[in-house]
């Protein structure tokens, strides 16, 4: 089976979105808060996990081999950080809710 060329141009294209969007990660890393360079490790791991999602897929677009595993990889990561921002928001959810 045949995959139309638009796809590939689909995930490249979304590729250098999610690249470009490490910048404003990158400079909050440098920042004076704390807590705020806490939030944008996470916002980084999220983003290279993401990476490591579309290039898995766009390698399983354009290449014979199998890269389901690079996919698999950065879909494991991002379950991993959207459970610890959760965890994160909970308490901050409990203290708002009952005042």
């Amino acid at each position: 089976m045949d995959i139309p060329d638009w796809y590939v141009w689909i995930a490249l294209g979304l590729a250098v979105l999610q690249a470009l969007g490490l910048v404003p990660i990158v400079r909050r890393l440098h920042g004076p808060d704390p807590a705020l360079r806490s939030q944008a490790r996470l916002e980084l791991l999220e983003t290279a996990a993401t990476l490591l999602l579309i290039s898995g897929l766009f390698l399983g677009l354009t290449d014979a081999a199998t890269w389901f595993w690079l996919a698999a990889t950065g879909f494991a990561i991002m379950t991993c950080v959207y459970a610890v921002k959760g965890v994160r928001r909970l308490p901050a959810r409990r203290l708002t809710a009952y005042p």
